[in-house]
This record gives C-alpha cells, structure tokens and sequence, in this order.
C-alpha cells in the first residue's frame, strides 16, 4: 500500500474515512484528543490513533494537518464557521499543506473519489489527512467519506 489515511477519529467524516482504510486494510491513523474524546464519548480501540497528551480538538487537529503530506476536506454545501472543519482548512493554508475541498451535496461519490485520485497522484501523497464535519450534524458524512475512500484506496492498491 503507497498511502495512509490518517484522522482524528471523531464521528462522521473521520471515522467515515478511517473505516475506509480499515476494510481495505490500508494503513491508518492520526491523532486524538487525551482520554480518545469524541461527541459519541470514547473512541473505540479498532481505530488506531495515537493520543496527544493534554489537548482538546483543535491541538489534534492541527497535528493531524502537520503530520500529513495533504488532507481532504470533505463538507456539504458549506463549512460551519469556527469549527473543526474550518480551522482544518486556515491549518493547511497556514502550514502551505496541499488540500482538497470536496462538497459532498455536489459530488457524486464516482465523481469525489476520482478528484482525491487525482490530487493523490498530483501530490505524491503518502500520508493523507482525511477531515470534515461529525456525524450529529450531518449524518451522511460517514457513509459518503468511506465509499470515496474506499474507492480511491481500492484504485491504488490495484
């Protein structure tokens, strides 16, 4: 496998993308806050992230976006203002990290999946940030992410 997903495990786009990786069984990971805090209470064990010590949300996601050579934003028709999901965006144009924002309302899945194969292509990527909004506020989120990731991941590994 030439990549690995990496997230912060909270509801929705992140386990979304995390599950992907797991199904195809390609590398993953990333960062969560301590104690493995998620809107749902404790992050289950089959998620592989690494904890990181005395932070809250925004200390994880910031070093998710750090520790990857890109992320995907995935969000429907718009970013909530001051959430995880914008500050993951002003974190990638802060750090000059690649990223790709992809509307879910907008985007078929055949159509997301091919655009985060091109940016992986175009980029060279071998960590890659998955990113976006938490299950309670659009429950779609999981279920779209893990389809285009399991479709972009299911291209490479072929």
């Amino acid at each position: 496998m030439k990549i690995k997903i990496i997230s912060g495990g909270q509801t929705g786009v992140d386990r979304g993308a995390l599950d992907a990786a797991l199904s195809v069984g390609a590398p993953c990971g990333g960062w969560c806050p301590e104690g493995r805090m998620a809107e749902d209470g404790v992050i289950p064990d089959r998620y592989p992230l690494s904890i990181l010590e005395n932070s809250g949300y925004r200390k994880r996601t910031k070093q998710n976006v750090q520790d990857s050579d890109a992320t995907i934003i995935i969000y429907f028709d718009y970013i909530f203002a001051k959430g995880g999901t914008e500050l993951t965006l002003l974190e990638c144009i802060k750090a000059k990290k690649p990223y790709l924002l992809i509307d879910g309302s907008e985007l078929s899945v055949a159509r997301a999946a091919e655009r985060v194969y091109l940016f992986y292509e175009k980029n060279k990527i071998l960590t890659l940030n998955v990113a976006g909004p938490k299950g309670s506020s659009l429950p779609q989120a999981k279920p779209y992410t893990e389809q285009v990731i399991t479709s972009v991941l299911k291209r490479i590994i072929d």
